[in-house]
């Protein structure tokens, strides 16, 4: 793997492989000329969220995922997402949280480092929990 930075532009962090995420199916959320979507967002996603993304014609169960999993969600979606929260559309809780390490410094181009602070996932410890939750 070339050297993809995150968001503090340190080297970016393992994400998760229970499911297998990430544009490259490598587990990282990192990007590349081929990914148009920008996958570059380590997500937990809610069931909200699935349903709210879903609702937008983006049926991410159809990929496995339940509320808890962890995905990397492109840059676009997250911002779709947060801006339903702001329009009352949906709650904070359908905004997935955000593992901050593992997010690839490509989506600042769309999102300010303060706004994804404030959906921040607590930190992982050795890539297994966030917010004491196990990927899967």
């Amino acid at each position: 793997m070339t050297s993809h930075l995150n968001v503090f532009q340190q080297p970016l962090a393992f994400f998760s492989n229970r499911p297998i995420t990430g544009f490259h199916r490598d587990g990282y959320c990192r990007t590349g000329v081929a990914d148009f979507g920008n996958h570059a967002v380590a997500g937990v996603v809610t069931e909200e969220f699935l349903d709210y993304s879903a609702s937008q014609g983006n049926d991410l169960r159809t990929a496995g995922l339940t509320g808890g999993c962890k995905w990397c969600l492109c840059t676009a979606r997250w911002l779709e997402a947060l801006q339903a929260y702001r329009d009352g559309k949906i709650t904070k809780n359908g905004v997935p949280k955000v593992v901050l390490e593992a997010t690839e410094d490509s989506a600042l181009r769309q999102v300010d480092l303060d706004t994804f602070r404030q959906f921040a996932a607590e930190s992982q410890t050795n890539g297994a929990s966030v917010n004491g939750v196990n990927g899967h």
